[in-house]
């Protein structure tokens, strides 16, 4: 599965801002149940699982990204949002560089091997300067969810 798979410009925070991670993770969630991509119920199982997740290391990674990501049982599909931050996110990366785009994944549990190489494709993607700069450089959502669609194509 493709990051562009999951986003449109409603699940894109653009001018994010965090006072940490832990409150990262909460509000990016709390978007998605806003935006009617989780429900109310999935709320604390999801932050639950996204939670333990951090807690087992920390999803930052380095230049300036996190992949904050969990699997829950009974989710039909994958759901995620992508947060651009231009002040950044302490994340506990391994460079201890502050993370500018945030990408949230919940994946349906019984989906491990699509889990897995849809976190190595966001990671590979997120890897080039080149697109970290250019959603970094965008104006808005939608054309931060643009970037990432063109990129994917």
């Amino acid at each position: 599965m493709k990051l562009a798979e999951l986003l449109n410009e409603d699940r894109v925070l653009f001018d994010f801002e965090s006072e940490g991670k832990w409150r990262a993770i909460e509000t990016i969630l709390n978007h998605l149940v806003d935006s009617g991509q989780v429900t109310a119920e999935q709320r604390m199982p999801f932050l639950d699982a996204l939670v333990r997740r951090e807690t087992l290391a920390s999803t930052g990674m380095d230049n300036g990204v996190a992949l904050p990501h969990a699997q829950v049982e009974g989710l039909e599909k994958a759901v995620g949002a992508v947060a651009i931050s231009k002040v950044g996110v302490p994340f506990e990366s391994s460079d201890e560089s502050l993370s500018r785009i945030i990408v949230l994944l919940v994946i349906p549990k019984r989906d491990v091997r699509r889990h897995v190489r849809t976190l190595a494709g966001i990671a590979g993607l997120l890897n080039s300067e080149e697109m970290r700069s250019a959603l970094m450089d965008a104006d808005s959502a939608q054309q931060a969810a643009e970037i990432i669609r063109k990129a994917e194509a």
